[in-house]
């Protein structure tokens, strides 16, 4: 059954509000609009539940249990264990805090980290400072034309055995190919390494099946993934008891809080759950019924992506036919994220002002993407113009784009 997207967007309130309706929205890689039971769940909080959550009295209770309600169904539909699940206030944030875990935990043995430059400096930067610690941070470098990380690279970067850590995106934010994480995951615990999978800039286009990714951490962001401004990571129980906990001493006994040094946004974790409930709305629409939240969430992950694929492949053809820009990343819709990386022939900015001006929201810049756009040669100075998609884009809103591409350009 294919998508129904008019279904999808009733679910979206800035479809119908004053600044963003009759815009089409390309800035989606930025943060995507927030689902309608996310808004719902966070204003009851901010009225109903905004106390210490856990007391014992009513309010609380409701909030605590709001709270618990988002990291089991969310956990649920991603096949992980609820305390496998940390909130935390961004997935820089949560990077950062894993990075130090990691520094202690490897610091003063011959254990060597690989991290890329494919990815957002949040899933880089963390990494390669812990050569300040005296551990060897190895990088697993991109072609410099196509932005791929090619695997018989790692394997000589693995072949020593001293790796500990991998970490990697799921996809890059400017170069977008999906890269096979299960392969790369299944290489690194071959060599005896963890990995670190970024997966800000694919979840949004489905929420992962963690169990077939075989990974050891996760990490997105749930303000780019249809709710509020959180950020995600799942770590298994295996990898995070080898790691010194980095949250209040009294606390190192619970996973989900080990990882956690700041105290949560209650009302934001309990918001969460909206995410749950769009993707079980979803479900509800396309599909029979099915009481296995991993199913309901595989088949949402795979009507989503057929929509994407097919929306975004007349962008792809445009801009392949064009000879005043360079497409970053692959050409082929099937392989990549419908986040799509142009360098111009002049500056970003000023087209993605243009476009602004005839209702194309989109923006330009290096994305904190910086290692991978020198890698590639992108002139700094102009950056990419970047126009991303998701599955309530409309073929229409890409119409439309295209035609404010042939203006401006």
């Amino acid at each position: 059954m294919p998508l129904d997207l008019d279904f999808v967007r009733s679910q979206f309130p800035a479809f119908g509000a004053p600044l963003t309706a009759g815009t089409a929205f390309f800035e989606n890689a930025g943060g995507s609009y927030p689902c309608g039971a996310v808004v719902d769940r966070l204003h009851r909080f901010y009225t109903e539940r905004k106390v210490q959550p856990y007391g014992p009295y009513a309010a609380a209770q409701a909030g605590g249990a709001e709270m618990d309600e988002a990291r089991a169904r969310l956990s649920a539909m991603m096949g992980v264990q609820p305390d496998e699940l940390s909130f935390g206030p961004s997935t820089s944030a949560n990077t950062y805090v894993l990075a130090q875990a990691v520094r202690g935990w490897l610091a003063g043995t011959d254990g060597a980290v690989v991290v890329t430059n494919q990815d957002h400096e949040a899933n880089s930067g963390v990494w390669r400072r812990l050569a300040d610690a005296g551990i060897e941070v190895r990088e697993w470098q991109i072609d410099p034309e196509t932005g791929h990380l090619d695997l018989s690279a790692l394997a000589g970067l693995l072949a020593d055995g001293r790796v500990r850590l991998v970490a990697f995106p799921h996809c890059s934010n400017v170069v977008a190919e999906i890269n096979p994480v299960a392969e790369i995951a299944a290489m690194a615990r071959a060599a005896g390494a963890f990995t670190v999978v970024d997966g800000v800039s694919y979840a949004p286009h489905g929420l992962p099946d963690l169990p077939a990714l075989g990974c050891d951490v996760y990490l997105f962001s749930a303000y780019k993934t249809y709710g509020p401004h959180q950020g995600i990571m799942t770590i298994t129980r295996e990898f995070g008891a080898l790691l010194p906990a980095q949250g209040h001493w009294f606390n190192a006994g619970t996973l989900y809080k080990r990882f956690t040094p700041a105290g949560p946004d209650h009302a934001q974790i309990a918001a969460c759950a909206g995410i749950a409930d769009y993707i079980d709305a979803l479900h509800a629409r396309h599909f029979a019924p099915e009481p296995d939240a991993a199913t309901r969430n595989r088949a949402v992950h795979d009507l989503m992506r057929a929509q994407e694929v097919a929306v975004v492949a007349p962008l792809m053809d445009y801009l392949a036919a064009r000879n005043d820009l360079r497409l970053i990343g692959p050409r082929d819709a099937e392989t990549r994220a419908p986040t799509v990386a142009v360098a111009l022939d002049r500056a970003g900015e000023p087209v993605s002002v243009e476009l602004g001006k005839r209702g194309v929201c989109c923006w330009a810049g290096n994305f904190y993407a910086v290692r991978p756009l020198e890698a590639m040669g992108v002139n700094m100075d102009h950056g990419v113009l970047r126009m991303s998609l998701v599955h309530y884009t409309s073929a229409e809103d890409v119409s439309r784009l295209i035609l404010a591409l042939d203006e401006v350009l």
